[in-house]
C-alpha cells in the first residue's frame, strides 16, 4: 500500500469517474486503474463499484476512503510544516471561490501568478458557502474566498476587499430612467435572483427587504448572474451584479447598470481558512497579490457604503 494509491482512490471518489480522476492526477487512466486494482487485490476487497455510473464506493470502500483521507490529511500537514519552515511556495494549494466571485476576481490575479511563479500550483474550485465550509473542515481545500457572513466563528478570516452591489435593468423597465435605485423601488415581478443558498442572494434580499420574486422564481428556478444578465439584456426585468463584473461589460451592457441610492449595499470579501492552517506565508502572499490586483478604493469600506 502506498500514499500514491490512496491519492488515486481519493481522486476517483471525488470525481466519480476514472478518466477525470486520472486527468486530475496527471497520469494515464490505465496507470491509475492498475494502481487501484493492485490495492484492491492487496486488501482483498473492491473499493469501487465499477458497474454504477457515476462510480460509487462499495460499503467497505467507503470505510477505506474515510481512513485513507485521514492518512492523507496528516501527510499533507507534515509537508505543509516543512514548506512553511522553508519559506517555500511549492506544493499544491487548493482554493475554493464563490461562483458569484470567481468569474470576476480570478482573472485579475491568477494568470499573473501563473506567469511569475510557474512552480506555484494553485487549484481553483467553485463552491457555495456551505459546501466551502465543509470542504475546509474536511481538508479538501486549503482556503476559500467568499463573502463575510454570520456563522464563520470557527474559522480564521482575512479581509480582502469590499464590493458594491449594482442593479442591472432592462431598457423597457420603468427603473431604467432612474439615475439611482432605491430599495423601495424594487417591487417588480421580474426580479431575477439567485437560488437560496447563495449568500449573494441572501444579502440582497435582507438589505432590500425583498419578500419574494414570485414570477421570476416560477419562470427560472435555477440560474447564474450571467444567465440573468442575458435575460435583462433581452428586455425582461431586473437583476443584480457585483462591482467587479462592471469592468468586463461592453459599452452597450454598461448602459443597463444603475447604482443603488445611498447607503449603497456592499459585501466584504474574505479569505477563509481553518483554525489550524499552517501555510500562512503563502496565504499572506495570495492576499497581497489579490489586493494589489484591485482598485485601491475597494480595499476599505467607503462612507457611502453599507456592509450587508
Amino acid at each position: 500500500m502506498t500514499l500514491q494509491q490512496l491519492e488515486y482512490v481519493m481522486a476517483v471518489y471525488r470525481h466519480k469517474h476514472f478518466a477525470k480522476a486520472a486527468e486530475y492526477c496527471k497520469v494515464t487512466q490505465p496507470t491509475l486503474s492498475s494502481m487501484i486494482q493492485k490495492l484492491e487485490d492487496e486488501l482483498g476487497v473492491k473499493i469501487f463499484d465499477r458497474r454504477r455510473q457515476p462510480i460509487q464506493p462499495t460499503p467497505i470502500g467507503q470505510i477505506i476512503i474515510e481512513r485513507a483521507w485521514n492518512v492523507l490529511v496528516r501527510v499533507k500537514r507534515l509537508k505543509e510544516v516543512v514548506e512553511e519552515e522553508k519559506h517555500s511556495f511549492a506544493g499544491t494549494f487548493h482554493l475554493a471561490v464563490l461562483p458569484t466571485i470567481a468569474p470576476y476576481l480570478i482573472p485579475r490575479f491568477l494568470p499573473a501568478l501563473m506567469n511569475d511563479y510557474p512552480n506555484m500550483d494553485i487549484r481553483v474550485t467553485e463552491l457555495k458557502t456551505d459546501d466551502m465550509r465543509r470542504a475546509i473542515v474536511r481538508g479538501e481545500v486549503d482556503a476559500g474566498i467568499l463573502a463575510n457572513i454570520d456563522g464563520l466563528g470557527d474559522f480564521e478570516k482575512r479581509h480582502l476587499y469590499y464590493e458594491k452591489f449594482y442593479v442591472y435593468v432592462a431598457k423597457n423597465d420603468e427603473l431604467f430612467n432612474r439615475e439611482a435605485i432605491r430599495t423601495v423601488d424594487l417591487k417588480g415581478e421580474y426580479l431575477w435572483l439567485l437560488d437560496e443558498g447563495h449568500c449573494f442572494r441572501d444579502q440582497l434580499v435582507k438589505f432590500c427587504s425583498l419578500k419574494s420574486a414570485i414570477h421570476s422564481k416560477r419562470t427560472y428556478n435555477l440560474g447564474s448572474i450571467e444567465t440573468f444578465m442575458r435575460i435583462v439584456e433581452s428586455g425582461k426585468g431586473v437583476t443584480f451584479i457585483p462591482e467587479l463584473a462592471i469592468p468586463q461589460l461592453t459599452d452597450k451592457q454598461t448602459e443597463l447598470v444603475r447604482p443603488f441610492a445611498y447607503p449603497i449595499p456592499s459585501r466584504e470579501i474574505i479569505m477563509l481558512t481553518g483554525k489550524n492552517f499552517i501555510r500562512n506565508r503563502l496565504l499572506n502572499f495570495l492576499v497581497t497579490s489579490i489586493q494589489d490586483a484591485l482598485p485601491k478604493e475597494m480595499i476599505k469600506l467607503g462612507k457611502e457604503q453599507k456592509g450587508v
